[in-house]
């Protein structure tokens, strides 16, 4: 029995659009290109990870130009490519296209969708096979369509450790479906739920600038130079999560999604064409490494995370933390718990000092200090801490526009 092939392709340093363009093209090839997929007559989505309004330098969204060449490559076959994407709850998708360069893209002619704008059409749709999920709606056009080939980033991930092509299929929920995953099934599993009925046919990972620590929209920028291909979107991610430097019991999307076997997860049963993991590997520096390097927390500054919170909540207390640094305001969090997500009881300290971040936590709303949203904005969460009534200086809509801008 033959392995499942995954590709990978180096580039060279700061590489041109051409040479991406080449890298794209071999990678893809190398990984038994997309015969069958884009075949005359078929609609492929093409879904990159537009996560907020960022550039692809940041590492935290797709290259423009990887999806441009997967959508000429779906033309070459005959098919009808459409980049479609609906960016992080609460965010503008319009404004991620356009930060990202693909309102270009447009301009050429290509099909760019956002499926937040008004008018998109949703569909419910059983999940026969969902350990999670019953059912779940999805726009009416990633279902229909053909194919699709996930365009991940190469980055981190706050709670799944590495958002690869699994994880990046999130992104066609309608945002209070994106809420549901997190709040009420459970990210990991409600993925692999996910991935029985919209699965990629292919994947190709946006390794040029990848992201590590505060992903998946907060890190670091790190160059590797790489794209990551292949028709098993689990095989592809597990690759990609050793060259990473991760373990697959670090990865809880590639992992469900394993040991159901909806892919291959085993580095074993996988033959890696091109590259070798060996030659490309480099350790990334996880979230939480990078939070405790980021933010120096002030005695007694404590963060409770509930094992179903989700990014939202969790990204917001530390984009306050930030903001809060950047003020010279943090050492007025000293000795405050935060607590967000899921809980079944609040930990034993001055519930003076207690603060409940997002509306998981509402049913104790009358015990403590409680931030009410899904998320919450980070004007909430600094009054939450109670500095505008303290000290009367902090221009909380100064830092929320702030706020808004970065991300």
């Amino acid at each position: 029995m033959s392995k499942t092939e995954v590709a990978l392709v180096r580039t060279q340093e700061q590489p041109s659009e051409q040479q991406i363009e080449a890298a794209v093209r071999k990678a893809v090839e190398l990984a038994g290109g997309l015969a069958g997929i884009a075949a005359r007559g078929k609609t492929v989505i093409i879904k990159p990870n537009l996560v907020a309004p960022k550039p692809p330098e940041s590492g935290a969204t797709t290259s423009p130009i990887i999806c441009r060449v997967v959508a000429d490559m779906v033309r070459e076959g005959g098919g009808r490519p459409i980049i479609a994407e609906s960016s992080f709850v609460g965010l503008d998708t319009e404004e991620a296209i356009r930060m990202a360069g693909y309102d270009r893209l447009r301009a050429e002619g290509y099909e760019v969708v956002n499926l937040k704008q008004k008018g998109t059409e949703l569909v419910t749709v059983p999940v026969p096979h969902g350990v999670a999920l019953k059912e779940v709606s999805l726009p009416r056009l990633v279902v229909e369509a053909d194919a699709i080939v996930s365009v991940p980033k190469m980055k981190t991930h706050d709670q799944a450790g590495v958002t690869l092509s699994i994880k990046n299929m999130k992104g066609v929920l309608p945002d209070a479906w994106k809420r549901k995953f997190h709040h009420t099934y459970g990210v990991f599993q409600s993925t692999a739920d996910l991935l029985t009925v919209v699965k990629p046919s292919f994947a190709v990972v946006d390794g040029i600038v990848a992201m590590q620590g505060l992903g998946p929209a907060f890190g670091e920028a790190l160059e590797m130079n790489l794209i990551v291909a292949g028709r098993d979107v689990v095989a592809v991610d597990a690759v990609t999560s050793a060259v990473m430097g991760f373990d697959l019991h670090e990865c809880g999307c590639i992992r469900e999604a394993a040991q159901r076997s909806l892919g291959v997860g085993d580095l074993s049963e996988i033959e890696v064409v091109g590259d070798t993991i060996g030659n490309v590997q480099h350790r990334f520096k996880r979230s939480e490494e990078a939070i405790t390097e980021a933010i120096p927390f002030p005695p007694g500054l404590n963060i409770v995370v509930g094992d179903k919170t989700c990014s939202g909540c969790r990204n917001q207390i530390l984009s306050t933390l930030f903001d809060l640094k950047e003020a010279n305001l943090l050492e007025k969090t000293a000795g405050w718990t935060v607590v967000c997500g899921k809980a079944e009881s609040l930990p034993e300290v001055s519930r003076d000092r207690l603060l409940l971040v997002g509306n998981c936590l509402a049913r104790f709303r009358k015990e403590a200090c409680f931030v009410q949203g899904c998320p919450p904005n980070s004007r909430d969460v600094i009054r939450g801490f109670g500095l505008t009534q303290s000290i009367g200086m902090v221009d909380v809509d100064a830092i929320e526009n702030e706020e808004s801008r970065r991300t």
